[in-house]
Protein backbone atom coordinates (compact mmCIF):
# COMPACT_ATOMS: atom_id res chain seq x y z
CA UNK A 1 0.00 0.00 0.00
CA UNK A 2 3.07 2.21 0.54
CA UNK A 3 4.00 4.84 3.21
CA UNK A 4 1.88 6.85 5.75
CA UNK A 5 2.58 10.96 5.92
CA UNK A 6 5.78 10.74 7.33
CA UNK A 7 6.38 14.64 7.40
CA UNK A 8 5.02 14.61 10.79
CA UNK A 9 7.52 13.27 12.22
CA UNK A 10 7.15 12.72 16.32
CA UNK A 11 6.95 16.07 17.75
CA UNK A 12 3.56 16.25 19.60
CA UNK A 13 2.07 19.72 18.11
CA UNK A 14 3.23 18.35 14.69
CA UNK A 15 1.49 15.20 15.05
CA UNK A 16 -1.65 16.65 16.41
CA UNK A 17 -1.61 19.22 13.48
CA UNK A 18 -1.42 16.25 10.93
CA UNK A 19 -4.33 14.21 13.08
CA UNK A 20 -6.56 17.05 13.48
CA UNK A 21 -6.01 20.10 11.06
CA UNK A 22 -4.26 19.15 8.06
CA UNK A 23 -6.00 18.38 5.04
CA UNK A 24 -9.58 19.33 6.04
CA UNK A 25 -11.48 21.12 4.35
CA UNK A 26 -11.83 24.76 5.26
CA UNK A 27 -14.60 26.76 4.14
CA UNK A 28 -14.62 29.99 6.26
CA UNK A 29 -12.89 33.04 4.44
CA UNK A 30 -11.68 34.72 7.34
CA UNK A 31 -9.91 31.21 8.55
CA UNK A 32 -8.45 30.78 4.92
CA UNK A 33 -7.07 34.09 5.18
CA UNK A 34 -5.65 33.51 8.66
CA UNK A 35 -3.58 30.00 7.08
CA UNK A 36 -2.63 31.98 4.29
CA UNK A 37 -1.18 34.60 5.75
CA UNK A 38 0.49 32.00 8.07
CA UNK A 39 1.96 30.06 5.62
CA UNK A 40 3.75 33.10 4.00
CA UNK A 41 5.31 33.98 7.15
CA UNK A 42 6.54 29.98 6.99
CA UNK A 43 8.46 31.05 4.20
CA UNK A 44 12.27 30.45 4.63
CA UNK A 45 11.52 29.03 8.15
CA UNK A 46 9.94 25.66 9.47
CA UNK A 47 6.37 24.86 9.61
CA UNK A 48 6.82 23.95 13.42
CA UNK A 49 7.65 27.65 14.04
CA UNK A 50 4.66 28.73 12.96
CA UNK A 51 2.66 26.54 14.76
CA UNK A 52 4.39 26.81 17.79
CA UNK A 53 4.00 30.46 17.84
CA UNK A 54 0.41 30.46 16.22
CA UNK A 55 -1.38 31.36 19.03
CA UNK A 56 1.16 34.61 19.45
CA UNK A 57 0.05 35.71 15.96
CA UNK A 58 -3.50 35.09 16.87
CA UNK A 59 -3.19 37.53 19.38
CA UNK A 60 -0.76 40.16 18.30
CA UNK A 61 -3.01 40.05 15.29
CA UNK A 62 -6.38 40.66 16.14
CA UNK A 63 -7.31 36.75 15.49
CA UNK A 64 -6.57 37.71 12.11
CA UNK A 65 -9.81 39.57 11.32
CA UNK A 66 -9.07 41.12 7.86
CA UNK A 67 -11.66 44.21 8.39
CA UNK A 68 -9.48 45.03 11.58
CA UNK A 69 -5.70 44.35 10.07
CA UNK A 70 -6.87 46.31 6.67
CA UNK A 71 -6.75 49.41 8.91
CA UNK A 72 -3.37 48.99 10.70
CA UNK A 73 -1.13 51.80 10.41
CA UNK A 74 2.92 52.49 10.84
CA UNK A 75 1.97 52.28 14.91
CA UNK A 76 1.07 48.95 14.50
CA UNK A 77 3.80 47.91 12.28
CA UNK A 78 6.08 48.53 15.06
CA UNK A 79 3.86 47.01 17.93
CA UNK A 80 3.98 43.36 15.98
CA UNK A 81 8.22 44.42 14.97
CA UNK A 82 8.56 44.61 19.29
CA UNK A 83 6.63 41.21 19.62
CA UNK A 84 8.92 38.86 19.96
CA UNK A 85 6.37 35.61 20.64
CA UNK A 86 5.71 35.85 16.17
CA UNK A 87 7.88 35.78 12.95
CA UNK A 88 9.26 39.70 13.33
CA UNK A 89 9.94 40.43 9.55
CA UNK A 90 9.00 43.95 7.93
CA UNK A 91 8.00 42.67 5.23
CA UNK A 92 5.90 40.05 5.99
CA UNK A 93 3.94 42.41 8.46
CA UNK A 94 3.40 45.26 6.12
CA UNK A 95 2.15 42.65 3.20
CA UNK A 96 -0.58 40.78 5.85
CA UNK A 97 -2.24 44.55 5.84
CA UNK A 98 -2.17 44.86 2.02
CA UNK A 99 -3.45 41.26 2.25
CA UNK A 100 -5.95 42.30 4.74
CA UNK A 101 -6.98 45.20 1.92
CA UNK A 102 -6.91 42.64 -0.98
CA UNK A 103 -8.73 39.80 0.97
CA UNK A 104 -11.74 42.89 1.64
CA UNK A 105 -11.99 43.69 -2.20
CA UNK A 106 -12.55 39.72 -3.01
CA UNK A 107 -14.64 38.91 -0.18
CA UNK A 108 -17.47 41.89 -0.81
CA UNK A 109 -16.76 41.21 -5.28
CA UNK A 110 -17.60 37.04 -4.60
CA UNK A 111 -16.46 36.01 -0.89
CA UNK A 112 -12.98 34.70 -0.50
CA UNK A 113 -13.92 31.52 0.22
CA UNK A 114 -15.84 31.14 -2.95
CA UNK A 115 -12.74 32.59 -5.13
CA UNK A 116 -10.37 30.27 -3.51
CA UNK A 117 -12.55 27.02 -3.93
CA UNK A 118 -13.67 27.91 -7.43
CA UNK A 119 -9.91 27.05 -8.42
CA UNK A 120 -10.78 23.47 -7.61
CA UNK A 121 -14.54 23.55 -8.54
CA UNK A 122 -15.52 23.51 -4.94
CA UNK A 123 -14.69 20.08 -3.89
CA UNK A 124 -11.12 19.19 -2.72
CA UNK A 125 -8.50 17.25 -5.24
CA UNK A 126 -7.84 13.66 -4.64
CA UNK A 127 -4.74 13.20 -4.72
CA UNK A 128 -3.64 9.16 -4.70
CA UNK A 129 -0.05 9.33 -3.39
CA UNK A 130 1.46 6.22 -1.61
CA UNK A 131 5.30 7.64 -1.14
CA UNK A 132 6.48 11.01 0.05
CA UNK A 133 8.34 11.36 -2.88
CA UNK A 134 5.45 11.47 -5.22
CA UNK A 135 4.41 14.90 -3.46
CA UNK A 136 5.00 17.93 -5.44
CA UNK A 137 6.21 21.45 -3.92
CA UNK A 138 4.11 23.33 -6.43
CA UNK A 139 1.45 22.23 -9.42
CA UNK A 140 0.38 23.94 -11.85
CA UNK A 141 -3.00 25.09 -10.39
CA UNK A 142 -0.87 26.45 -6.93
CA UNK A 143 1.20 28.50 -9.76
CA UNK A 144 -2.01 29.88 -11.38
CA UNK A 145 -3.92 30.44 -8.32
CA UNK A 146 -0.64 32.13 -6.83
CA UNK A 147 -0.36 34.87 -10.05
CA UNK A 148 -4.21 35.83 -9.35
CA UNK A 149 -3.28 36.29 -5.74
CA UNK A 150 -0.50 38.64 -6.78
CA UNK A 151 -3.34 40.34 -9.63
CA UNK A 152 -5.39 41.07 -6.54
CA UNK A 153 -2.49 42.30 -4.40
CA UNK A 154 -1.44 39.71 -2.45
CA UNK A 155 2.29 39.16 -1.26
CA UNK A 156 4.33 36.40 0.29
CA UNK A 157 2.04 33.76 -1.75
CA UNK A 158 4.12 32.29 -4.18
CA UNK A 159 3.50 28.77 -5.92
CA UNK A 160 5.21 26.67 -2.99
CA UNK A 161 3.10 28.83 -0.35
CA UNK A 162 0.13 28.35 -1.96
CA UNK A 163 0.32 24.71 -2.81
CA UNK A 164 0.74 24.19 1.10
CA UNK A 165 -1.73 26.12 1.50
CA UNK A 166 -3.62 24.00 -0.97
CA UNK A 167 -2.86 21.30 1.07
CA UNK A 168 -3.40 22.35 4.57
CA UNK A 169 -6.83 23.63 4.11
CA UNK A 170 -8.14 20.60 2.07
CA UNK A 171 -8.38 22.17 -1.09
CA UNK A 172 -6.10 18.76 -2.06
CA UNK A 173 -5.87 16.02 -0.28
CA UNK A 174 -2.35 14.88 0.04
CA UNK A 175 -2.47 12.44 3.02
CA UNK A 176 -1.20 9.42 1.84
CA UNK A 177 -2.95 6.50 0.51
CA UNK A 178 -1.60 4.42 3.56
CA UNK A 179 -2.26 6.91 6.15
CA UNK A 180 -5.82 6.65 7.64
CA UNK A 181 -6.72 10.62 7.59
CA UNK A 182 -6.81 10.17 3.59
CA UNK A 183 -10.45 8.45 3.67
CA UNK A 184 -10.91 10.79 6.72
CA UNK A 185 -10.66 14.03 5.29
CA UNK A 186 -12.16 12.66 1.95
CA UNK A 187 -14.98 12.17 4.11
CA UNK A 188 -15.38 15.71 5.08
CA UNK A 189 -15.82 17.11 1.89
CA UNK A 190 -19.07 19.41 1.39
Amino acid sequence: MGEGCTWSGTEPIYLAYHDTEWGVPEYDGRALFEKLMLDGFQAGLSWITILKKRDNFREAFDEFDPEIIAKYTENDVERLLGNAGIIRHRGKIVATIGNAQAWLRIEEREGFSNYLWGYVGGEPLKNRFTSMRDVPAQTELSTRLSKDLKKEGFKFCGPTIVYAFMQAVGMVNDHMMACPRHEEVSALAR
